[in-house]
C-alpha cells in the first residue's frame, strides 16, 4: 500500500469466518471486523500498514473522502443502543456543531472515530447493489480485495 499519509481508510470486510487463521480472526476483533460487511474507520498511518497487508485476503480498504463519510456516518452510523447518530446528538455530546463538521475532523485524522462516547467503532452495510463486478478471490483491479485507493467510495455508495 503506497496510500497517502493522513485522512482516513475505510476497511471493509467481504470473506466471511470459515477457514480464517485465528491470529487474523484477532485482529478482526480488534478493528471490530466480526462478520462479512462490516466496515469501519481507521487513520492513515504507517503503524496500520503490516495489519493491512495481513488482512488483504480478506478485506478491501481505501482513501474515503469527505463526502461520502459524512453520508456513511448519516446512514449508517449508530450509537450503542441501536440509534442513529444525529446533529443533536453531536453538539450536545460530541462538541461539534454537526455531522458534517465531525465527518471533517476525522478525515483531517485529529479524532479517532473508535474513541467517540457512546458510538458504535463498526458501520453494519448491505452487500453492495447490483453484486460485485469481479471476482472476489482476486485482488483490486482483477478482484474485490485489497487495496483500492479511491474507487472504495464507488464501493461504499453501492453498499449504504
Amino acid at each position: 500500500m503506497t496510500g497517502v499519509i493522513g485522512g482516513c481508510l475505510l476497511v471493509i470486510r467481504l470473506c466471511g469466518s470459515v477457514g480464517i487463521p485465528k491470529e487474523v480472526e484477532s485482529i478482526f476483533k480488534y478493528m471490530h471486523l466480526l462478520r462479512r460487511n462490516h466496515g469501519t474507520i481507521i487513520i492513515n498511518n504507517p503503524s496500520f500498514n503490516g495489519t493491512l497487508e495481513r488482512l488483504k485476503d480478506y478485506v478491501t480498504w481505501g482513501e474515503i473522502s469527505k463526502n461520502v463519510l459524512s453520508q456513511l456516518l448519516r446512514k449508517r452510523g449508530k450509537l450503542i443502543g441501536g440509534e442513529r447518530i444525529t446533529d443533536e446528538y453531536v453538539k450536545n455530546n460530541v462538541g461539534f456543531d454537526s455531522i458534517d463538521m465531525l465527518s471533517e475532523v476525522i478525515y483531517d485524522s485529529k479524532l479517532d472515530f473508535w474513541k467517540i462516547k457512546d458510538v458504535k467503532p463498526v458501520f453494519r452495510l448491505h452487500p453492495p447493489k447490483g453484486g460485485f463486478r469481479k471476482k472476489m478471490n482476486r485482488h483490486f483491479p482483477k478482484g474485490e480485495l485489497g487495496y483500492r485507493a479511491n474507487a472504495i467510495d464507488d464501493l461504499l455508495k453501492k453498499m449504504m
